[in-house]
């Protein structure tokens, strides 16, 4: 340990660590990057053990003794990236004076370094995630370690519950977790595994950085547009890198830069312009290397490892590899764009994929504090300050933005459905945990309860999305297992492709020209070896979870390859199909729409080359200039939220996607199928079309004759939808239930309620004939709702029905004038008599309707028809207003009687001299 520890401040810190541990058997370790906790703490855990084991050494004769013996002094430490968790082993190897696979270890995706005598093994999360699935109480490990907690990973998060349950089973079970960030709070609480509640200790370190100089370089064009990052900021990047560069070495020939960029294309765009920029000017011998997910692992550990003794200096362009889970020797320069690219997930479009966005401010900080881990250091922040203050302090937790499939996946293998029961960092949204629990459902992952089926199981043992999991093994089945294990590679892999062609990228991987065709390759060989393992027992499962109705029957593949045609792959999913052969570039497709049938994409006619309708219900574009465009139908494998030419106008933009047919299309997403007569109430009458629709994506579409059930249901659709309206209220329906709705008001039952939502409840007692009739054919306007609502009259009531709302009232001068019943929503409204004036002279008893309850309310009006006065007291208006209205009227009207005594004027509807 000293020899290790030498340098490394994070040694002060380590006899706390260890009284912690004396007392407790979880601790939470809070230092920054580059204090060497990623170093020391893994050998200290791993003396621990030895010396709880009964020996003061974990000698390698020694470890191998007690393992013999039945003791594991194996301490696990997981690294969020594959990268970081090869150089963290290959440091701590060197320092330790053995070889890697020795002492000290690794296990990431498609590399395997341990051997019987490795006491400490980094992996990525996934890893331990899988190997947790397999070995619930993690027999074979003594301690565990967390690294990197603060970057909220979701598999990480899942990690932090699922072994806080395993600390309550195991008294002698280690754990720690280690951030860099001080929000420790929640990880100490929840790892407080002892029985008396109280969190865990936090040991913390100061931090140790070197005087560090901020730049603000803002560029005067936009970081971002609708396509992502834009040419001229990269351009930006490059040129501030290469003059700060140049600068700096002229103080100081040993610094190196390191550049932070979004993603593996801005990398790789941007490392060119300054390989390129650098040519003829005395710094040409700068080194210029790339640092992302997509490149080898020995690009990688080249990146990571320094520079060689007496080698040029370097600049390093890094995706976030490089802000917190590593430390790359020799950096004195950090140039950062500010921007990362994070996982989201659209609820409403039922999209995911990765975005663009500002990186939080604590990343930044962390980026910025590469600059000055091994002295003073400078950095310079290609956006302003004020972009700086706007953006989030943390990096959003990953749980609550990304795609929750596999997350589920794995929970529900765990025994806890959802995370029901789980104390997660996080708790997973509802609506997002609901819709990737649905997934699985329809993949027969899950059974009824919740807990994973034996498919399930299966699916969770592959590193890879359930999804594409499952396409893996059925595709082998169709396509053959090299194709699918290709395409599946692809799809599962870092790299995107540019123009969003995923038949035209595999064929550049396959030619091996491709910096990331190495990784592909390595990839394909385990997932082929995947296929050869499982595949006869997934025949098996799927065929039992068919049987239990847990998956459609389209899951239930041949153990066998196939000759790729629609009929082959027909008859392996269930579904009878004929047409041409499939191609081997639309079987690319055919694996894609497996995974994927939600996301099988038809062009929308008549809206362009580029706009396509997705089988779930969204519309997407593809990019300017895709190779794809005008195909008819494509299996997407990707899609997200974008904006402006590059989406067509619909918002979503396809990000990957193969070209597929339709035959192939409809085989591959065989449970989405429907061919059902649509009957419709449009145009004043019922008619129906047989629709054959592949989700959302309409087929075929017919004439035909409904029948009464369609009928009925077409018409009781739009009921639902505008109601009684719908038909039409004649004037002589719509006055009787206006009459009706005032009789219900005064006096209740048994007079009906005539509301839209309580004649909507009673239908088939007052509108059966009609709705028939309407079921059959009948136009709406045949229909007169005045005649079906007196079917609701109450009996013997209903013979009151005129003496208790009239529908006229006779007034003096003995017209009979229509009486406007309130509308039936208006609760406090009256009856309204609108006459002229002069026919009601002498008339001082206003009348009262509904038994005396509601006195009518007149509009009294002037000879042309205008409302003069509004009453409900005629007594009131002839003794007072009248004088003032005959004042005004009578000069206007001079043919029309304007008596100064209205009472005892004879009432008239006639000019005065008329007879």
């Amino acid at each position: 340990m000293e020899t290790i520890g030498a340098g490394l401040v994070f040694t002060a810190a380590l006899g706390e660590l260890v009284g912690a541990l004396d007392s407790r058997r979880a601790a939470i370790v809070q230092a920054p990057p580059g204090t060497g906790k990623t170093t020391l703490v893994p050998p200290l855990l791993a003396n621990i053990a030895a010396a709880q084991a009964g020996t003061t050494q974990a000698s390698t004769a020694q470890a191998a003794a007690l393992r013999g013996n039945g003791h594991q002094l194996r301490v696990v430490v997981t690294q969020p990236r594959r990268v970081a968790a090869r150089s963290a082993a290959r440091r701590l190897a060197a320092l330790d004076g053995s070889v890697v696979g020795d002492r000290v270890g690794y296990t990431v995706r498609g590399e395997r370094h341990v051997g019987p005598a490795t006491l400490i093994e980094f992996v990525t999360p996934g890893i331990l995630l899988r190997r947790l699935l397999a070995d619930p109480g993690l027999e074979s490990t003594r301690a565990v370690v967390l690294d990197e907690v603060h970057e909220r990973g979701l598999e990480t998060d899942l990690l932090v519950g699922m072994l806080a349950e395993v600390g309550q089973l195991r008294d002698d079970l280690i754990l720690v977790a280690m951030s860099a960030t001080l929000d420790t709070t929640r990880f100490a609480a929840l790892l407080g595994t002892d029985d008396d509640g109280a969190p865990a200790p936090v040991v913390s370190c100061p931090s140790v950085l070197h005087p560090l100089t901020t730049h603000w370089a803002p560029a005067s064009v936009p970081r971002l547009d609708e396509r992502g990052v834009t040419r001229p900021f990269q351009d930006h990047v490059a040129e501030v890198t290469m003059a700060a560069h140049t600068e700096a070495l002229a103080g100081n020939p040993d610094t190196d830069a390191l550049v932070f960029l979004p993603g593996a294309w801005e990398v790789s765009y941007v490392a060119a312009q300054i390989r390129d920029g650098l040519r003829g000017r005395s710094s040409a011998g700068v080194e210029v290397l790339e640092l992302h997910g997509s490149i080898t692992p020995a690009a990688q550990d080249r990146a990571v490892s320094g520079r060689e003794p007496g080698g040029p200096a370097r600049i390093i362009v890094s995706t976030a590899l490089a802000e917190s889970s590593l430390t790359v020797p020799g950096v004195r320069l950090v140039v950062d764009s500010g921007l990362s690219r994070e996982a989201r997930r659209d609820s409403t479009r039922g999209m995911s994929g990765l975005v663009t966005v500002s990186c939080s401010q604590a990343s930044a900080e962390q980026r910025a504090g590469r600059a000055a881990r091994q002295g003073p250091g400078s950095v310079i922040r290609c956006y302003g300050q004020q972009a700086f203050a706007a953006a989030p302090a943390h990096q959003t937790p990953q749980i609550a933005v990304a795609d929750l499939t596999s997350a589920a996946l794995l929970l529900a293998c765990w025994g806890a459905p959802g995370g029901r029961g789980l104390a997660l960092p996080d708790a997973a949204p509802q609506s997002a945990m609901d819709q990737a629990v649905e997934v699985l459902r329809e993949l027969g992952a899950v059974e009824p309860g919740g807990l994973a089926s034996d498919l399930g199981k299966m699916l969770a043992s592959i590193p890879a999305d359930p999804r594409l999991a499952r396409a893996l093994l059925v595709g082998a089945a169709v396509v053959g297992q090299r194709t699918a294990a290709e395409v599946v590679a692809l799809v599962s892999g870092d790299q995107r492709a540019a123009d969003a062609d995923l038949t035209r990228q595999l064929s550049m991987l396959r030619s091996g020209k491709e910096p990331a065709s190495r990784r592909w390759a390595e990839d394909v060989r385990r997932m082929e070896a995947i296929v050869r393992r499982e595949l006869p027992g997934f025949a098996a499962a799927a065929a039992r979870a068919a049987a239990a109705a847990v998956m459609p029957a389209a899951a239930v593949m041949p153990a066998a390859a196939a000759p790729v045609t629609p009929v082959t792959a027909a008859k392996a999913v269930g579904t009878p199909v004929t047409a041409a052969p499939v191609t081997a570039a639309e079987s690319v497709g055919f694996v894609v729409a497996l995974a994927f049938p939600d996301r099988v994409a038809r062009r929308v006619p008549g809206a362009g080359p580029q706009r396509y309708l997705l089988s779930s219900g969204t519309q997407a574009g593809l990019p300017a200039g895709s190779p794809l465009s005008g195909h008819d139908w494509l299996a997407v494998a990707e899609v997200s939220r974008a904006q402006g030419r590059d989406a067509a106008g619909t918002g979503a933009v396809i990000r990957s996607a193969a070209p597929l047919t339709a035959d192939a299309a409809q085989t591959a997403a065989r449970h989405l199928l429907s061919d059902t007569a649509q009957a419709r109430l449009g145009h004043g009458k019922v008619t129906a079309r047989r629709e054959r629709r592949l989700g959302a994506i309409l087929l075929s579409s017919t004439p035909v004759r409904p029948s009464a059930e369609e009928g009925r249901a077409a018409v009781a659709r739009a009921l639902e939808k505008d109601g009684l309206g719908m038909i039409g209220w004649s004037t002589a329906a719509e006055a009787l239930r206006r009459r009706l709705a005032l009789l219900y008001r005064e006096l209740g039952a048994p007079w009906p309620d005539v509301s839209g939502p309580a004649l909507l409840a009673r239908l088939e007692q007052w509108l059966a004939p009609e709705l028939a009739a309407l079921a059959g054919g009948a136009a709406t306007s045949t229909v007169d709702l005045a005649v079906p609502l007196r079917r609701l009259l109450p009996w013997p009531d209903a013979a009151r029905l005129d003496e208790l709302t009239p529908e006229r009232l006779t007034v003096p001068s003995g017209s009979r004038v229509r009486i406007d019943y309130p509308d039936v929503s208006d609760d406090g409204g009256r009856p309204v008599v609108a006459v002229k004036l002069q026919e009601c002279f002498g008339w001082a008893q206003t009348p009262q309707l509904v038994d005396g309850r509601v006195p009518v309310l007149f509009h009294l009006l002037s000879p042309a028809g205008r409302q003069l006065a509004v009453t409900d007291d005629l007594a009131s208006f002839w003794s007072g207003p009248y004088a003032q209205v005959r004042s005004q009227m009578r000069g206007r009207y001079p043919k029309h009687p304007w008596p100064e005594d209205p009472w005892t004027a004879p009432a008239t509807a006639r000019t005065k001299g008329r007879p």
